[in-house]
């Protein structure tokens, strides 16, 4: 077994297919991953409340309870883990619905095993910034993702859970120009059906908050052509 960052990473595998489980858990061990493996949700949340899991690979399509029964139930327990989704249904649809529901990545069967390990790692790194990055500090703007609080020079902001998770976004990858559509996607979400005047509208409420907050700091910057970016 490989030792590194791997090492320490629990991952679940849920799906009805012996010969699934077994190639993919002969390739997660070849990484160093602690592999746990179920053949139906039910027996996959017995595993999950045993365990601490980093991140479940689940079939869609399984007997007894399946894979949309399962994630429902991954996300009531409120713990965000990290989840990739398998399944034959290969319409944009079903990957949508799938990612609707709070899926990291979704691949369709039959699927190349090392491909699979690459998704991992990559959902893997991602969230591990994503949980060391719980606060950010840019210039005179504060804010606490978890307590889902933002203060200006100390006093707080007050804005709406839209606005908030916006200005997070901006704020926590600040070197980075997004469009609107990137944004609309991020922050509403796959099953968004307005268009990007939203995007407009939460920006200029945005900029009236925070320069009323500091009038010294432009804070959010149009570019031209390509969209938004955070400027403390």
């Amino acid at each position: 077994m490989k030792k590194g960052v791997a090492t320490m990473h629990k991952i679940l595998l849920v799906d009805d297919e012996e010969n699934i489980l077994t190639v993919c858990r002969r390739y997660l061990e070849k990484e160093g991953y602690h592999v746990f493996q179920a053949a139906n949700g039910e027996e996959a949340l017995r595993i999950y409340d045993a365990e601490r899991i980093d991140l479940v690979v689940v079939d869609l399509m399984m007997p007894v309870m399946d894979g949309t029964a399962l994630i429902m139930a991954l996300i009531d327990r409120g713990k965000d883990t990290p989840f990739l989704c398998l399944s034959a249904l290969t319409q944009e649809k079903d990957r949508l619905y799938s990612l609707t529901l709070g899926a990291d990545d979704y691949i369709c069967k039959p699927f190349s095993p090392r491909e699979l390990v690459l998704r991992i790692k990559n959902i893997i790194r991602r969230s591990s910034k994503q949980e060391i990055q719980e606060k950010v500090e840019r210039g005179s703007l504060f804010m606490d993702r978890l307590k889902r609080l933002a203060t200006v020079n100390g006093q707080p902001l007050e804005l709406t859970l839209k606005e908030f998770d916006l200005l997070w976004l901006l704020a926590s990858d600040y070197q980075r120009v997004f469009s609107k559509s990137e944004l609309l996607e991020r922050v509403w979400g796959y099953e968004f059906e307005g268009d990007a005047n939203t995007i407009n509208v939460h920006i200029h409420h945005l900029r009236e908050k925070l320069h009323a907050a500091d009038e010294s700091r432009l804070f959010i910057k149009t570019v031209w052509g390509l969209g938004y970016k955070f400027e403390g």
